[in-house]
């Protein structure tokens, strides 16, 4: 998260309670992947956390591991875990067919940002009250449309409706995120999603989530 230390770790506090209490909520073992991904966020936040801590020790090693940490969660695992997490939650029909190809992006997406990161190692730097995170970018518009692809619009194709409301925010903090955060955008964008997986707890604790938007 941006802005600080603590800041970062009171929202990966939060989160765990969060995503305790969305576990928790899971009716069967389909629904628990959707309901871990505030745990998940929580546990990137207190990555971006001991980052932060990085620059006041002055500690290079720890920083590095770190910082790849929180960039696996960013840019390998989310392009995923997100789509397959809707798909597990989907009833048989053209969504869940959908939702197959977009997984399928996803994974490719994955393995090209799995690839750069080892090949070219992600720097971290604090500028401002934001952590920057310098990595090379090749292909940046055709990746960048399947990583949007995969996190924010697989959940628009979900038939439950606060799955849907989480994908949409999720793709208007990005263009927020972007507009404003150039610079900083993986950590900020983060956050904003981070925040955002409150709707998938509001999802799997209301009694309406059985309730299906229109299948149109």
């Amino acid at each position: 998260m941006c802005f600080s230390a603590t800041a970062s770790f009171s929202a990966g506090i939060v989160l765990l309670s969060v995503g305790v209490l969305a576990v928790k909520s899971a009716r069967g073992p389909r629904e628990v992947p959707l309901a871990a991904i505030p745990l998940l966020f929580a546990i990137q936040q207190l990555i971006e956390g001991v980052v932060w801590l990085t620059f006041r020790y002055e500690a290079p090693l720890l920083n590095a591991a770190m910082t790849h940490a929180y960039t696996f969660f960013s840019h390998v695992l989310w392009p995923v875990y997100v789509p397959a997490a809707v798909l597990l939650i989907e009833p048989a029909g053209w969504r869940r067919t959908t939702l197959w190809g977009i997984v399928a992006a996803g994974a490719a997406v994955a393995i090209y940002f799995m690839y750069m990161l080892v090949a070219f190692p992600v720097v971290s730097r604090a500028t401002g009250q934001h952590i920057e995170y310098v990595s090379p970018h090749f292909f940046a518009a055709a990746v960048m449309s399947g990583y949007l692809l995969s996190t924010a619009v697989s959940p628009m194709v979900s038939t439950y409706r606060w799955v849907k409301v989480f994908g949409m925010l999720a793709l208007a903090s990005f263009a927020v995120a972007y507009y404003f955060y150039a610079r900083w955008f993986i950590s900020v964008w983060c956050l904003f999603a981070a925040m955002l997986s409150l709707v998938l707890c509001v999802h799997l604790t209301s009694g309406t989530r059985r309730t299906r938007a229109s299948a149109a």
